[in-house]
């Protein structure tokens, strides 16, 4: 009896521990920023799907590309169905790794820099990415935060020469996630 009574011990303790140890957001934020010479063009997604494994530091993202919200319909439309075929390309993905976790106290509150790489997919494409960001931690959760450039040409975003001085090459990427402990 007193066997089995530590074994049940140690599976809950296991299981408490390890759910302290990962957040989620079924609500972050990304936009994208294009400020091209002719005309600045920024997108808004409310949809992003985000997990972090304190533990170990492996990070994870998923956006629904059709989930982006543009000022105009008529470029919301040109860029689900002419620039990132989204019935094709539906989501866009990072995968990647917190490579300082060490460095990060989730049991203290505080704002903490995190230094992320991996891989961006959008497209069809998956290119490595390197940035930097912030957590801040509090007794509710994680706020993440970061900003990081992409070009286009990487994951094969054709811009017709017709609007080529509208749309900028390079574009900034914003990610706002407010994560918050997995409940099993």
């Amino acid at each position: 009896m007193k066997k089995i009574l530590i074994v049940i011990t140690g599976i809950l303790f296991f299981t408490v521990s390890t759910q302290a140890q990962r957040y989620i957001t079924k609500s972050g934020n990304i936009t994208f920023f294009s400020d091209g010479p002719l005309e600045k063009i920024e997108a808004v997604n409310n949809k992003v799907n985000a997990a972090l494994d304190s533990q170990n530091g492996m990070f994870v993202f998923k956006v629904l590309m059709k989930s982006f919200v543009f000022e105009k319909a008529l470029m919301q439309e040109h860029f689900n169905e002419n620039y990132v075929e989204s019935d094709k390309y539906p989501v866009a993905s990072f995968k990647g790794k917190v490579i300082n976790i060490s460095d990060i106290n989730f049991k203290k509150p505080g704002d903490y820099q995190a230094k992320v790489t991996g891989q961006l997919t959008i497209h069809g494409k998956t290119h490595p990415v390197k940035t930097t960001g912030t957590f801040t931690v509090n007794d509710k959760g994680i706020k993440g935060k970061s900003q990081f450039n992409i070009k286009l040409i990487d994951y094969n975003i054709e811009i017709p020469s017709i609007v080529s001085g509208k749309i900028a090459e390079e574009i900034l990427i914003t990610v706002n996630i407010d994560l918050k402990p997995l409940k099993q």
